[in-house]
């Protein structure tokens, strides 16, 4: 396995407050990870430190096997773009593009060629003669990644570069984002708080709380397999259920008095946990079946949005949330149901003896 960049034992305090707790993290060669948590959690502090703004008070950081502590940010080969871009107002977009090139007094023959090839990548050949007031929000952000990505780095640093962009350009941009970090193959480092876009961008997500890292893994694992209860939360939306299982069985007991018998996939010795469902995973049916795992509720609200409908249903003597995809007006469902809960698909949070 090719780690490209290795941080161990990262530590950061800023006077008597500590920001991040002892990161140890190891990144791939070009694959897209991203710090996701909440503000405040260390995940901006985490992206300065490796692009050398911040020094490292404890620990190690590494780039291509190469120790960087003590390395100054212009010469560690890593290029970030700004959430508000930071763009040179009084320069053209050629020259706010070839900045950093022109400060390595590059030939100009190599400056010309990398302009080239990178205003091509980005599709903003028409722009280059313009300046950054006549410029959408959306060509904004192409040219603070073209002056990024010109620099040819080892890492692309990006701390929320789509947050001032309306909600369809976000997608747009996001979609452009990903297509072409997979083609040029740049170990690139993402910071943002939004869960969407982090599963959507991302071979590998750090979820970061308070200083630490939580869980890092594929969007898939994070998502459908949280290892605690603030990811649970966190990245997406999670019904949680508390119970304990029989012993040497696969049953789950619900412990809020409702009595209910959850069967899981796996099976577990007895102890008390913690059930994880998301709200897609829960099939809303108008009958009893006969299957494992199908329970009574009552709708109580929903909301049509569109592509699906979502839903709060009394059962379990709790309201758990359920999704119904492709829903057809006059199938919104009210009253009397029953759920099904696929065993397979129901995740265990936690099992304490």
């Amino acid at each position: 396995m090719d780690h490209h960049l290795v941080l161990r034992n990262v530590y950061k305090s800023f006077g008597k407050h500590e920001v991040l707790h002892d990161i140890n993290l190891e990144v791939e060669k070009g694959l897209f990870t991203t710090f996701l948590g909440p503000s405040g959690c260390g995940k901006t502090t985490l992206l300065r430190m490796i692009a050398g703004f911040y020094e490292v008070e404890r620990g190690e950081i590494y780039i291509a096997g190469k120790l960087i502590n003590d390395v100054p940010s212009h010469l560690r080969n890593t290029t970030m773009v700004f959430q508000d871009y930071a763009l040179f107002p009084h320069m053209s977009v050629r020259d706010n593009i070839c900045f950093g090139l022109d400060i390595k007094k590059m030939d100009r023959k190599t400056i010309e060629h990398r302009l080239e090839k990178t205003v091509s990548y980005l599709d903003i050949g028409e722009l280059v003669n313009r300046f950054p007031s006549q410029l959408s929000g959306g060509q904004q952000q192409r040219v603070a990644l073209a002056r990024a990505l010109v620099m040819e780095p080892e890492v692309l640093l990006l701390d929320e570069p789509l947050s001032n962009l309306d909600a369809k350009l976000r997608l747009v941009i996001r979609a452009e984002l990903r297509a072409l970090q997979q083609k040029l193959g740049i170990t690139t480092i993402y910071v943002t708080h939004d869960q969407g876009e982090a599963l959507a961008l991302s071979d590998r997500i750090a979820v970061m709380n308070q200083g630490r890292i939580l869980q890092y893994g594929s969007s898939q694992d994070v998502y459908f397999y949280p290892e605690d209860e603030f990811t649970a939360k966190f990245i997406g939306m999670s019904n949680l259920l508390e119970g304990e299982f029989h012993p040497d069985s696969k049953l789950f007991i619900t412990a809020d008095g409702s009595g209910e018998r959850i069967a899981v996939a796996r099976e577990y010795g007895p102890g008390k946990g913690r059930l994880c469902i998301r709200p897609e995973m829960i099939a809303i049916m108008d009958r009893n079946d006969g299957r494992e795992n199908i329970f009574k509720g009552r709708v109580v609200n929903y909301i049509f949005e569109g592509a699906y409908a979502r839903y709060w249903i009394e059962a379990f003597s709790t309201t758990i949330i359920a999704d119904q995809f492709n829903p057809e007006y006059r199938r919104i469902l009210t009253g009397d149901v029953w759920v099904y809960l696929d065993p397979a698909k129901v995740h265990i949070l936690h099992i304490e003896p």
